[in-house]
C-alpha cells in the first residue's frame, strides 16, 4: 500500500481526500514535480525543486518551504515507501476558497500532496539493450506558457493521445514557423554529423531537468558539441539520430518517425555515448 502525504499527515493513498472546492481541482491551479529515485538515491534533487520553486512564483503560490524541508519530504516517502526504484510526485495547489471564482483568492492557504510510485530500472545505456521508441510529429496547439510546469496539461495529454492513438510512444512538436518545440511530456534532441542539437529554452518550452542534467554531463566531458538553437522540421526529418528525454525515460533513442527510419533505423552511436555519460554522471546534481 502507497504511503502518500497530504498536508502534514503521511495516509494510505487510498484515503487521501482533497475538497472538490479545491483550485487544483477546479482550475488546474497549480504546480507539480516528479522526482525519480533508485535505490533511494534521488536523480537531481536540487534543479527539480528550483523549477518548482519557480513555477510557484510565476503563478503567485506562496510556499516558503526550504531545500531541507523538501528534502524531508522526498526522503521520507522513499523510506515509507521501501526505498526501491521510486518516483515522487509533488504536487501545490492554490488551496480550497469557499468559492469558484477565477481571481486569485485571498487567504487560502495551499494544498501539498505528495507520493511515491513504481518506476523501472534506469535503462542500460547501450544500443542492444535499450527499448527505442516511435514517435509522430504534430503542430503544437498548446498554450503561451510552456515553460511553466502546471498542472493543467489538458494539451500535452491530447498531443500525447496523438501519437499513442498510432500506436507510437511519443509525438514531436512544431510551432507555426515550422520550429521544433517539444514532446507531449519529453524534451527532444537531433543529432546531425556527431552534434546534438535542442531547442532553445524559452516560453514553448518546458526546461526538463533530465535535459539540464544530460547537457551539464556532455559539455564537462566535452566529447560531444552541444547545441542549443532553433531546429527546423526538415531538419528533423533529415537527422542522423533523434532523441527524447525526460525524469522517467532518461535518454532514449527514436528509430522511426511518422512511419519512417531515423538514420538506418537503429540507436546511434551518438546516442549510446551520451547515454553511458549521463548514466554515470546523473546523481552528481
Amino acid at each position: 500500500m502507497t504511503i502518500a502525504y497530504l498536508n502534514g499527515e503521511f495516509l494510505p493513498l487510498e484515503e487521501a481526500r482533497i475538497s472538490p472546492m479545491d483550485r487544483g481541482f477546479l482550475f488546474g491551479d497549480g504546480i507539480y514535480e516528479v522526482i525519480p529515485a533508485y535505490g533511494g538515491k534521488m536523480v537531481g534533487f536540487r534543479p527539480h525543486i528550483s523549477r518548482m520553486r519557480d513555477g510557484l512564483d510565476a503563478i503567485e503560490i506562496k510556499f516558503g518551504w526550504s531545500d531541507e524541508q523538501w528534502r524531508d519530504l522526498c526522503t521520507a516517502l522513499l523510506e515509507k515507501n521501501g526505498n526501491g526504484n521510486l518516483g515522487i510526485y509533488l504536487h501545490v495547489t492554490r488551496g480550497a476558497d469557499s468559492k469558484r471564482h477565477h481571481a486569485y483568492p485571498e487567504g487560502v492557504e495551499p494544498t501539498l500532496f505528495g507520493y511515491a510510485f513504481e518506476i523501472p530500472a534506469p535503462p542500460i545505456p547501450d544500443r542492444e539493450h535499450i527499448k527505442p521508441y516511435t514517435c509522430s510529429t504534430g503542430r503544437d496547439m498548446r498554450w503561451d506558457r510552456c515553460n511553466i510546469k502546471s498542472i493543467s496539461l489538458l494539451g500535452n495529454v491530447m498531443h500525447y493521445q496523438q501519437g499513442h492513438s498510432k500506436g507510437d510512444a511519443e509525438i514531436l512538436l512544431y510551432n507555426e514557423n515550422n520550429e521544433l518545440t517539444e514532446c507531449g511530456a519529453c524534451n527532444a534532441y537531433v543529432v546531425n554529423d556527431g552534434v546534438v542539437s535542442t531547442p532553445p529554452l524559452d516560453h514553448q518550452i518546458l526546461p526538463g531537468i533530465t535535459r539540464h542534467l544530460l547537457l551539464s554531463v556532455l559539455r564537462a566531458d566535452g566529447s560531444i558539441p552541444v547545441e542549443e538553437r532553433v531546429i527546423k522540421m526538415d531538419e528533423v526529418w533529415d537527422a542522423d539520430e533523434i532523441w527524447i528525454s525526460s525524469s522517467s525515460k532518461e535518454v532514449v533513442p527514436v528509430v522511426r518517425l511518422d512511419g519512417k527510419p531515423v538514420g538506418d533505423g537503429n540507436p546511434g552511436p551518438v546516442w549510446e555515448k551520451a547515454a553511458k555519460l549521463y548514466s554515470a554522471g546523473k546523481y552528481d546534481f
